[in-house]
């Protein structure tokens, strides 16, 4: 394994020395660079240095151009305007970095971080007993993605799926089966997702409905609230059978979204049972939490309701209930004491953000977050309709998330069906190429968004060969492994000494960006830069196509290769990009 320094940094380096060589009263300078339109790239740093040494910004520019060392990096350099430096790379220098990428096998040059730590993703978060819906998607898909990343970039990862597990709601539900014992049972023993959540919400509404008829029913039920949270074996039991039978359908929704979930990272909101009531009393006695008219609660200078007066977080209801902070601030606990974690992320939902703003003060208060160990949101938006509406269904309820994935799967199928007589696909590669293609289309369409904003779910926007979409870069991946496949006996090979045409420097230099590119995304928790980077790529790509042939007879057998060359890596960094994303990238399309 052996990481490659970017060309930009290399470049970033050397006009670094030069301003210290040429300008030494400047001390260490920026060189400010950046791609530009205009060369390869852009220097722009002299301008405020010349204001800061009083001097002409053009003569200091043309002092740098002098120091610069004459190698195989620079091929051009041009003053232009008040002291830029367009600054134009060899051919040379761009084919040997990419073969040095291209040698380092699926890591492509990446490296991986000098001192690694500890992050923990909270993600994808279903409740117990209760089917996911589209409002789900968000948080399980950015939360894979961010996971791929940062393992890929060397942190060490810890997943958790803090799933709502606890509370009253389970008083009713277990009361209902101890009542009716057969409810959860399947014929022939194990159950599909399907007839796992058909029973589930079999349960959830037959023991709603006897709990606001049956006065006595729900008595029994609030008694059993009582036994749930002393730790009762019995009624644990009854309690663990709703937990299981939703793990059977959680991982069948999660199969579909092509995302592994495994059984140790499911952390719910029972794992921290034992912990809520020291929490409590170490937030009471360091004077973090005071009594409030019974209740335990943290105040806040900045945070006030509509009439002015503080709004607090609970920690401890006044008869004695734990409310969703005691059992956060207890994860927080356990992830930084116990994981040893130093990073906390969340991928939950904006309209949540006043209550982890919270959360995260009060665990700094407590001392259990600090300079060193750190904890933020990853904030995302509300998936909307085409009308710009939350997502709903024709009658006004939420979108179940597993007939949004069969749909997408359904439509991509199609897509891919008109494609496949051309293609020569088989029917099973027509059925799978549809998973891929339409799950990888609603992922794409979450993560080439930008968390934040709410985006519009547009399938038939989703699964288009044009434009923005997951389906373009699978074609463009699929059409680079075709052209590998109809060289024959010609081999990717590169040839730095060939001078290399516009759109081939193009394309070498977008991809000599993917380093950079993975280690801001995973420094700002931003996958959208991933997808617009990969984006971008494979419009590099259609570029060198039309602009370049690649098995052209009339080419030299050096330039066919050195195309093959360009055309392999650039199938492999979309391969890499897309996994990193939790996107297949089938072999033929």
């Amino acid at each position: 394994m052996a990481s490659v320094t970017s060309l930009a940094s290399t470049l970033q380096q050397q006009l670094a020395d030069a301003l210290t060589a040429a300008l030494p009263e400047a001390g260490t300078a920026d060189p400010l660079l950046r791609r530009s339109d205009r060369a390869d790239f852009q220097a722009n740093g002299i301008l405020a240095l010349a204001k800061k040494l009083k001097g002409n910004p053009r003569e200091l520019a043309s002092q740098v151009t002098a120091a610069l060392p004459t190698g195989d990096l620079i091929k051009d350099v041009e003053v232009s305007g008040p002291g830029f430096l367009n600054v134009t790379l060899t051919d040379g220098a761009i084919i040997r970095t990419l073969a040095a990428r291209a040698a380092d096998g699926d890591r492509l040059g990446v490296p991986l971080k000098a001192a690694a730590g500890t992050t923990v993703i909270d993600y994808a978060q279903p409740n117990v007993a209760k089917e996911m819906h589209v409002g789900h998607l968000r948080s399980a898909v950015i939360g894979d993605a961010m996971v791929q990343i940062l393992e890929f970039t060397g942190e060490n990862v810890v997943r958790r799926h803090h799933i709502g597990d606890w509370g009253t709601q389970f008083g009713m539900l277990i009361q209902y089966l101890f009542e009716h014992p057969d409810e959860l049972k399947h014929e022939g023993g194990q159950a599909d997702g399907e007839a796992a959540m058909s029973s589930l919400n079999r349960v959830y509404k037959a023991s709603r409905v006897l709990f606001d008829s049956d006065e006595e029913f729900k008595a029994r039920s609030r008694d059993r609230v009582v036994a749930l949270q002393a730790g009762d074996p019995e009624t644990l039991a009854h309690w663990q059978r709703f937990v299981d039978e939703s793990k059977i359908y959680f991982y069948s929704v999660f199969n579909k979204l092509d995302m592994e979930i495994r059984d140790p990272d499911i952390v719910g909101e029972s794992g921290y049972n034992d912990m809520l009531e020291e929490t409590c009393r170490i937030l009471e006695e360091t004077g973090v939490a005071v009594r409030s008219e019974g209740a335990l609660c943290v105040f806040f200078d900045d945070v006030k309701g509509p009439d002015g007066n503080p709004v607090p977080l609970i920690v401890k209801k006044t008869n004695g209930g734990y409310g969703y902070a005691a059992t956060d601030l207890s994860a927080i606990r356990d992830r930084v004491q116990n994981l040893k974690a130093d990073t906390l992320v969340y991928v939950v939902d904006a309209r949540q953000s006043l209550h982890f703003k919270m959360v995260f003060e009060t665990a700094r208060r407590a001392g259990w977050l600090n300079e060193d160990v750190h904890a933020h949101q990853l904030a995302f938006g509300t998936v909307l309709g085409k009308d710009g509406k939350p997502f709903k269904t024709r009658e006004g309820t939420t979108v179940r998330l597993e007939d949004l994935l069969d749909e997408a799967v359904e439509r991509a199928t199609a897509v891919v069906r008109e494609k496949a007589v051309k293609v020569g696909l088989s029917e099973d590669e027509i059925v799978e190429n549809g998973r891929y293609v339409g799950v990888g289309a609603v992922k794409y369409a979450d993560l080439s968004t930008s968390a934040v904003r709410d985006y519009k779910f547009d399938l038939d926007q989703m699964v288009s060969l044009n434009g923005d979409t997951s389906v373009y870069l699978q074609y463009a991946y699929a059409r680079s492994r075709s052209i590998l496949r109809k060289a024959g006996e010609a081999k990717p090979v590169a040839h730095p000494e060939l001078e290399l045409a516009p759109a081939e420097r193009a394309l070498g230099l977008h991809l000599d960006q993917f380093g950079e590119v993975l280690a801001e995304v995973a420094s700002e928790c931003e996958p959208h830069k991933l997808a617009a980077y990969l984006y971008q790529l494979a419009s590099h790509l259609t570029t060198f196509y039309d602009q370049c042939h690649v098995l052209s007879e009339e080419n030299p057998a050096e330039v066919v290769e050195n195309r093959l060359f360009l055309v392999e890596l650039t199938a492999r960094t979309l391969h890499q990009g897309m996994r990193l994303l939790g996107i297949r990238t089938p072999e033929r399309l």
